[in-house]
């Protein structure tokens, strides 16, 4: 507070807070403005692992201290449900435009979902408008 008003004017402030960042951004004296190790952009240094081991497991997925990570197997060995995971869920127009008899129980629940979402949301716009 001392240093802003020494310094007087507009943007006393920032001009104090940078002054005070140069001098404890200072080098040390005798150190010739150097520290080590700064050369340039440098690749992360780790433990690196095998191609063959990258190709067969999957890498931290293991949580817990001891064990290792679970192996890879071929693509029949997992549920089908796994591959559908990735596909969008449809929106609730999709599911407004479709008959209510042929949609099964979770896109029926989903549609139950979005309605009543989409109805709080109307409903917040309208109190908002007044």
């Amino acid at each position: 507070m001392v240093l802003t008003q020494a310094i007087g004017g507009a943007g006393a402030r920032s001009r104090a807070l940078q002054c005070a960042f140069r001098l404890r951004a200072a080098p040390a004296a005798g150190s010739g403005g150097k520290k080590k190790g700064r050369g340039g952009p440098s690749a992360p240094t780790g433990p690196t692992v095998p191609m063959e081991q990258r190709v067969n497991v999957v890498l931290g997925a293991n949580i817990f201290k001891e064990g290792s990570d679970p192996p890879i197997h071929a693509d029949s060995e997992y549920p089908d449900w796994l591959w559908t995971l990735d596909k969008p869920l449809p929106p609730l127009s999709d599911l407004k435009r479709r008959d209510f008899k042929s949609l099964k129980l979770q896109e029926l629940k989903r549609l139950v979902k979005l309605d009543n979402r989409q109805r709080i949301k109307d409903s917040n716009a309208l109190k908002k408008k007044k």
